[in-house]
């Protein structure tokens, strides 16, 4: 979903945003014809607090290799930051549960 929610941003500048808005959810389209069966599958082995968190940590490592080297925007220490936040919430609804 990275690519068709940001790369019109570098990509369709400047054509209008309707054009943008087609093109993004056509790529949408592909990548949701994936998700909803992938969910399905992952939901008999997981909760649904598991899969939407495990969801945000994959978005967050395709995100930032994406905005570095696709979007060329800098490298900053705030992904770094955001990334702990998501791996501590990564453990929290995979550890054992707690009485």
């Amino acid at each position: 979903m990275t690519f068709a929610w940001y790369a019109h941003l570098r990509n369709l500048a400047d054509r209008p945003w309707w054009i943008a808005a087609l093109a993004s959810w056509g790529i949408a389209l592909f990548e949701y014809l994936l998700q909803v069966p992938a969910n399905r599958i992952g939901y008999t082995a997981l909760d649904l607090g598991q899969l939407k968190i495990l969801q945000e940590a994959i978005t967050l490592a395709v995100f930032i290799p994406f905005a570095v080297f696709y979007m060329k925007q800098p490298l900053r220490l705030d992904y770094f930051y955001a990334a702990l936040c998501i791996l501590g919430a990564v453990y929290f609804v995979f550890r054992s549960p707690q009485p």
